[in-house]
């Protein structure tokens, strides 16, 4: 069973930038139960506009019958800083403003977000983590957790995601902040301001997300004499109006310049050194057909990692397919763990 709780750090939270926040919130999920060892602690750092319910959204790896369960292990969820699920953002009441920040809220960087994940570890009074991991954003967060506090961690498993976000990516997420702030509904700052434009961003995501053969074979035409309205562009409708439905503007536009400012090397003389300073057994995953992560920066992470382990997923589904191929993902991670393999049978067609 799941456990959703909120954690209140009533002392002020000094973000990277300057900026300090008077408190912070962080909404949380917990599933299984501490064993006496305190040895089996996975914590899951999620993705851009995931939540902290990781068995409703990374199903086939996690669950009751997945690779990691609820039986075995003490599962930890939290939600991100800026997200709009219940952890402080550009949503949440500010007493000094005397209402919601929305456009108005700080820049926060993904160390913002780690330290909030270390906040919250220190309240569960968890002193060691068995295994992180994190898949793009959330890998994002996991690495760069690990060389803040590399004592912390036994096991770190990070999939489809980087040490620096890439000039690329970078590019991709100013192309979907743009989409948003277009919809002047944006600057209105209330709760459904820049909803169009949001949409919008989420069809410029998708192409990174996919790729030109997943789009050839998923959404073709069965008719050649179609001069409209083809399935490729119901479908960009469809997930625009989908996100918007469970997600908001502005804390989208938050957390893409979070992932912009992923560099694990800022302030360490460089991101070699950096990297260097992680101790656990690392698994870094790629996904094959990735155009928004692309392997030689997952490569780039198992190189320099000093006890690290490489492994490509061979998948269709580009960089959604670290949420798809569970199966085989639970195939590396058997390995990776020295467990004899297990046949799995749950594969599960999700967007990040």
């Amino acid at each position: 069973m799941s456990t959703l709780q909120k954690y209140t750090h009533e002392k002020p939270f000094q973000l990277e930038g300057g900026v300090t926040l008077s408190s912070l919130e962080i909404v949380y999920n917990t599933y299984g139960t501490l064993n006496k060892e305190k040895n089996n602690v996975i914590w899951v750092c999620h993705a851009l506009t995931a939540n902290s319910d990781v068995f409703d959204w990374w199903k086939g790896l996690f669950g009751e019958k997945d690779f990691f369960n609820p039986e075995e292990y003490f599962i930890v969820c939290a939600n991100n800083l800026g997200s709009c699920y219940g952890t402080t953002g550009p949503l949440t009441h500010n007493n000094e403003f005397n209402g919601a920040l929305y456009s108005y809220f700080p820049s926060i960087t993904i160390r913002d977000m780690v330290n909030a994940h270390e906040l919250l570890r220190r309240h569960l009074g968890i002193e060691k983590i068995h295994t992180v991991i994190g898949g793009s954003q959330g890998g994002q967060q996991a690495v760069e957790w690990n060389i803040l506090h590399p004592e912390l961690f036994t096991n770190l498993v990070l999939v489809a995601t980087n040490a620096q976000h890439s000039p690329w990516g970078i590019a991709f997420n100013e192309s979907q902040r743009l989409a948003v702030k277009a919809d002047r509904t944006y600057y209105s700052n209330n709760p459904e301001g820049g909803q169009k434009g949001l949409a919008a961003a989420r069809s410029i995501a998708l192409l990174s997300y996919r790729n030109y053969n997943t789009y050839c074979e998923t959404q073709k035409e069965d008719s050649a004499e179609k001069t409209d309205d083809y399935n490729s562009s119901s479908y960009q409708r469809y997930q625009g109006e989908k996100l918007v439905k469970r997600f908001n503007a502005y804390s989208y536009v938050t957390l893409s310049k979070a992932m912009d400012s992923h560099n694990v090397g800022r302030g360490r003389e460089s991101v070699e050194k950096a990297l260097a300073k992680v101790k656990a057994k690392t698994l870094v995953v790629g996904i094959s057909s990735d155009l928004l992560f692309p392997l030689t920066e997952q490569r780039f992470l198992a190189n320099h990692i000093p006890v690290a382990f490489y492994s490509t997923i061979d998948s269709f589904y580009g960089h959604d397919g670290f949420l798809i191929e569970t199966e085989k993902l639970t195939k590396e991670l058997r390995k990776f763990y020295g467990l004899p393999e297990k046949k799995a049978t749950n594969i599960h067609s999700l967007t990040i």
